[in-house]
């Protein structure tokens, strides 16, 4: 299969680029060629700065295990949940259009699998159009990508039949184009808040043995309180369920912003081998960013805030960056910050080389210098956290968390890190 597909930037559907897939059995191979008047535009700049600004089809090397994309297109691309979602709805319309006689091809690649995001709800600013020039909708009833709050408790339940194998053909339908445009492997969707802004639904797996989603948000809360800049999280109620709704920060004004990964930015593509460290991020902020030392201490501080909440899921894919102009990005807003009380004390992303996975206060204070903070600015920062964190229990309580799944996080806030932290900062929580 050969596809030569637009690529376009933003509502206005700005025309910057085309991404040309060849796909034969399970060899496949992908090239990406800015548009000319994208080059001789005083506005352009690298949609990734492993694109650099030359005419010309560039190829990605694919690593085991990664994309055939480039990775500003490779964020955007279904994993995890998603890729479930498509997977049995693919399945399903497949055999009953086999039942009736009727042809439904198959899924032939990772080109299939990026078109089957909705474009109304895709990551960023990047969207894609067929060769007919139509921006992939993959709905084939008609209705809307994204629905109201309202029809929370139908998204609900269609996702919970997916997790339990019990998904009927109008599951699926459902979530077409509604739970495919969002990575990670937890059951999710797009849905439009009160105001008609667009969050993303999480939902309680059936496989939960704690109240994951309700930590989420009380992690976020806290977040805020430590003067992080953080999506803003709230806990609605689906038929008595507790589901996270975090509001999109790539859309502003229903403007789409165009979005990297820190993975992306920082040229660490998936399937690499190579741990990487935030010090690594602190210099990618250094070249790239628009408020550099502001970003560093940002950064600093939210490190501080994994250490002490156990947030040890903190891969390059769960930090990003926003567009500002040209060649300038400013660190996203922190997402997916999660307490894991069961998990080993070791961060995906090293603080450096050095101190390798440790999540230990010795080891954030040892990357003062290379973060340019002063010790006693450092010190002041680290005590703001973990004032902030010393509250978990009172902030959980005041959303409606129970002493019973308040205890469940214990481990996640009460440690050693904790007291080493109230220990080099002078501050002790009461």
């Amino acid at each position: 299969m050969k596809r030569t597909i637009g690529v376009a930037l933003g509502n206005s559907g700005r025309r910057m680029g085309v991404l040309r897939y060849n796909g034969d059995g399970a060899r496949e191979s992908a090239s990406f060629e800015y548009d000319a008047e994208w080059l001789a535009a005083p506005d352009r700049f690298r949609i990734d700065p492993a694109l650099p600004l030359v005419a010309g089809p560039q190829f990605h090397k694919r690593r085991e295990g990664g994309s055939i994309f480039p990775g500003t297109i490779a964020d955007s691309e279904p994993d995890g949940w998603a890729a479930k979602v498509i997977l049995r709805d693919h399945g399903k319309r497949r055999a009953l259009a086999k039942a009736a006689g009727e042809a439904h091809p198959a899924l032939a690649g990772a080109m299939d699998f990026l078109l089957e995001v909705d474009d109304f709800s895709r990551v960023g600013a990047l969207r894609f159009y067929d060769e007919s020039g139509i921006f992939r909708r993959p709905r084939e009833d008609g209705g809307r990508a994204a629905p109201p709050l309202i029809e929370l408790d139908h998204l609900l339940s269609s996702s919970r039949a997916v997790e339990m194998n019990t998904e009927t053909e109008a599951d699926l339908a459902y979530l077409r184009g509604r739970g495919t445009s969002l990575q990670g492997v937890r059951p999710k969707c797009t849905v439009l808040d009160d105001d008609g802004g667009l969050s993303i639904g999480k939902f309680p797996s059936v496989k939960d043995e704690r109240a994951v989603t309700k930590a989420e948000i009380l992690a976020l809360t806290l977040a805020a309180d430590a003067g992080i800049r953080a999506a803003h999280g709230r806990l609605v109620s689906s038929d008595g369920i507790p589901v996270a709704l975090v509001r999109r920060f790539d859309r502003v004004d229903g403007e789409r912003l165009m979005y990297l990964s820190a993975a992306t930015l920082m040229g660490a593509t998936a399937g690499g081998h190579t741990e990487h460290t935030y010090a690594e991020m602190v210099d990618t902020i250094r070249i790239f960013g628009a408020a550099p030392q502001e970003d560093i201490e940002e950064l600093w501080r939210r490190v501080a805030f994994s250490i002490l909440i156990t947030n040890v899921d903190d891969h390059l894919h769960n930090h990003g960056f926003l567009h500002v102009e040209r060649e300038t990005w400013r660190l996203a807003p922190a997402f997916d910050v999660n307490p894991f009380p069961d998990k080993l004390r070791e961060l995906k992303t090293w603080v450096s080389e050095e101190t390798g996975p440790a999540a230990s206060v010795e080891a954030l204070m040892s990357a003062v210098p290379y973060f340019g903070l002063k010790l006693d600015r450092a010190r002041q920062v680290l005590g703001e956290v973990e004032s902030a964190v010393a509250q978990w229990r009172t902030r959980g309580a005041e959303f409606g968390m129970t002493d019973v799944e308040l205890d469940e996080f214990v481990d996640a806030f009460e440690h050693d890190e904790r007291l080493a932290a109230q220990s080099e900062s002078g501050h002790v929580s009461t």
